[in-house]
């Protein structure tokens, strides 16, 4: 086969499995990147070429490795060039002399002992070519990265960049990210050399570059900037400038003596901070760099992986000695400095986690230590392991350490009304009045601000009235499908929050009428997944219900494929899910009731908008088939419905009807009133894939706005506050627990 087309097949397949495996790796919580550089390994010795040698020659035979080579390189270059562009100096604004001790510990402590390491190592797995001093400074330099692109993301995806920890560590990493860049440069400088000395004029020529990058650089940079905002976009002719000035710089470095990624790195950091052109050059830079380049280093990193050299039992000790060392130099250098600058212990020691991280930053610097044959092969698959292991543990041990109710306890929100504000009348209340109690919370997830209005005013009308507490929380999350996009940095994601939380606050100045506004308090969060977000938001607000707007799947007659049907089978509060055609009005009510638990909590929220709307009226329609006896109402909701007020009980209309065909009675029926309320199918919990027969029907053909219903909890959560007097009667929760 020829070469280019045996070159573009290993391409196919690289970026095929890089995206399987990555997604893989994306819903157990762990960064894509991960999955991406395990992608990388699985295609080389360590286990392509172990389960089917024959076909992986075949594959992925030598001739082709220096074309992988060359496309994995210029790979690099862009995506170091895209490092130094997000290295933006804000994140240098927050706790930087906390930052700078600690950042410099942590690289001080892990390098000191990676250099003692390096003398346990070298005589087992080096050899006389390789000058002790450039092993132990490459040894050193690899312990002590932090990978900032990693961190910044899991900062991103776990809510912490508005958090004084998010704060700290990204300070902490944007300084180690320098440091440890400069070490590196050093370090290399030294094993091309082969000695300080040698090493001195590159050193110095560095410096000077570094200088002139810094000052006319920059003032050339800032030219083109200008030049961008004059035009109001990046012409293909200002993006070709960038790209020949990211290749030019990246060749000096690289003639100087260190190595090109740091030319590519420092125009990044040297570009003006500009947010329209930083983001309009990222986005159209990164698709193609991390799509199809860096893919393609993973795989040349992993056929040069040989985890099989890890063949006797004392390599996998000197490798657990690796991980040890590395885990251990990073968590305490971190954990000891952040103590002595007045960090709490449980943030000190989350920080420690999070600068354990070193992701692909680590797989770049190995590289280079293998191109320059300071490190062996054995070495070099040792470190990738320790790579690997540090970067996975990261966000099980973040989340072990700063649990996500710590993390809002730590994010500075919009404050809450006090008891006293959250009730809409309270000219009469009395000090007995002002005891606490719990409000009553319904959590709306809003996808669209937009076109969502409806679902928040429904929300608003279940949960406001004279008698109870209430706060209603419109839940926005923002989801990144990419954990390297340029939308998923902390300095973007805030922008991002800080537009869709003004959506929001535009949303609920619509509301109606006027004094239900200040009980609707906005929840903006970025996720990773949006329905198991969802959920930990409604157990840690400790909400009533879920309230979520339904749309019917454009390609599939899957029902709850989306996300209304992962929050349906996950969610474990109560859900109601609203098919808005365009009522505003909620002047009559009608529940269709056949007596399953559903069908209870559907009645409960039809009685709630009663209580709190005295013009309201409901029907409760009670459909048996032809030849069947009356059927009575479930025992407890009997008991509710005999001990409500005169006032409320005179509003509703319980109407026992026979037909062939319930679900057209139904239809029928809804065809008079604003809102229908049902319970979804008593074997709702069999069909996954739907609603239940009798409630997809529904969904598609009821004539008014329709509420479905999933009940988890107990059956007297909703009234319970409002009408104390039956809540003390009512069943346990453990008696009504699904």
């Amino acid at each position: 086969m020829h070469t280019v087309i045996l070159v573009l097949v290993e391409v196919l397949i690289v970026i095929g499995l890089s995206r399987l495996v990555g997604l893989g790796f994306r819903s157990i919580k762990q960064p894509l990147v991960i999955g991406e550089i395990v992608a990388g390994i699985m295609l080389g010795p360590s286990l392509f070429g172990l389960v089917a040698p024959h076909v992986a020659v075949t594959l992925f035979p030598p001739e082709t490795i220096p074309f992988l080579n060359v496309l994995s390189q210029v790979g690099l270059i862009f995506f170091m060039f895209l490092i130094g562009l997000e290295l933006n100096p804000k994140y240098l604004s927050g706790q930087l002399e906390v930052a700078v001790l600690t950042s410099h510990v942590s690289i001080l402590v892990p390098f000191s002992l990676g250099t003692l390491l390096a003398v346990v190592l070298y005589p087992l797995v080096s050899n006389a070519s390789v000058s002790f001093t450039a092993f132990a400074l490459f040894l050193g330099a690899a312990m002590s990265i932090t990978a900032f692109p990693v961190l910044a993301r899991i900062i991103t995806e776990s809510n912490l960049q508005g958090t004084r920890l998010g704060t700290l560590a990204l300070t902490c990493a944007a300084v180690d990210d320098v440091t440890a860049w400069c070490l590196l440069a050093v370090a290399i400088a030294v094993a091309r050399t082969g000695n300080f000395a040698g090493a001195v004029p590159t050193i110095i020529e560095s410096i000077v570059y570094i200088g002139f990058m810094l000052t006319l650089g920059r003032w050339f940079l800032e030219g083109l900037a200008k030049h961008y905002q004059r035009a109001g976009r990046l012409s293909q002719l200002l993006l070709a400038g960038i790209y020949m000035g990211v290749v030019a710089s990246a060749l000096i470095t690289e003639l100087i003596g260190i190595h090109f990624i740091f030319g590519a790195f420092l125009l990044g950091a040297a570009m003006p901070k500009n947010e329209d052109l930083v983001r309009e050059l990222a986005v159209k830079t990164e698709d193609f760099v991390l799509i199809f380049l860096l893919p393609i280093f993973f795989a040349y990193s992993g056929l040069r992986t040989q985890i099989g050299l890890l063949n006797r039992p004392e390599l996998w000790l000197l490798c657990a000695l690796v991980l040890a060392v590395a885990i251990a130099g990073k968590y305490f250098g971190t954990y000891i400095a952040a103590r002595v600058s007045g960090i709490n212990k449980r943030e000190a020691s989350a920080l420690g986690w999070l600068m354990n991280t070193r992701g692909l930053t680590e797989l770049i610097v190995l590289n280079i230590g293998l191109e320059l044959g300071v490190i062996s092969p054995l070495v070099f698959t040792m470190l990738v392991i320790m790579a690997l292991v540090t970067t996975f543990m990261t966000s099980p041990l973040l989340e072990w350490t700063y649990p996500k109710k710590l993390i809002r306890l730590d994010v500075v929100e919009p404050e809450l009304p006090t008891e006293t504000e959250t009730h809409l009348g309270t000219e009469d209340t009395t000090v007995e009045d002002l005891t606490y109690t719990r409000p009553y919370r319904i959590l709306v997830p809003v996808a669209n601000p937009n076109t969502q209005k409806g679902l928040v005013q429904l929300a608003v009308a279940i949960a406001l009235n004279h008698q109870q507490s209430a706060v209603v929380h419109p839940l926005s999350l923002i989801e990144f499908e990419e954990d390297y996009a340029f939308e998923s940095t902390p300095v973007e994601a805030d922008r991002l929050i800080a537009q869709r939380r003004q959506q929001l606050e535009e949303l609920i100045n619509t509301l109606e009428p006027p004094q239900t506004r200040s009980y609707v308090h906005p929840i903006v969060r970025t996720s990773s997944n949006v329905a198991r977000e969802t959920a930990q938001i409604a157990v840690l607000d400790q909400v009533d219900l879920i309230l979520v707007g339904w749309h019917r799947p454009a390609f599939s007659s899957n029902r709850l494929g989306g996300r209304v049907g992962q929050i349906l089978t996950t969610a474990p509060v109560d859900v109601a899910v609203f098919v808005d055609r365009g009522s505003e009005r909620l002047e009559s009510l009608l529940v269709p009731y056949s007596a399953n638990i559903h069908d209870d909590l559907a009645l409960i929220l039809a009685l709630r908008l009663l209580i709190n709307h005295e013009t309201c009226m409901l029907q409760v329609l009670h459909v048996l088939p032809e030849n069947r006896l009356q059927e009575e109402l479930s025992y407890e909701l009997d008991i509710m419905m005999e001990q409500l007020p005169t006032s409320v009980r005179d509003r509703i209309e319980i109407k026992f009807v026979q037909a062939a065909d319930p679900i057209q009675a139904v239809v029928e029926a809804s065809k008079n009133v604003d809102l229908t309320i049902a319970g979804t199918s008593r074997t709702w919990g069999i069909e996954r894939q739907t609603l239940g027969r009798y409630t997809d029907q529904l969904a598609i053909q009821c004539r008014s706005s329709l509420l479905i219903t999933r009940r988890y909890s107990q059956v007297t959560a909703h009234l319970a506050s409002v009408l104390p007097e039956v809540s003390s009667q009512q069943p346990t929760t453990q008696e009504l627990k699904l």
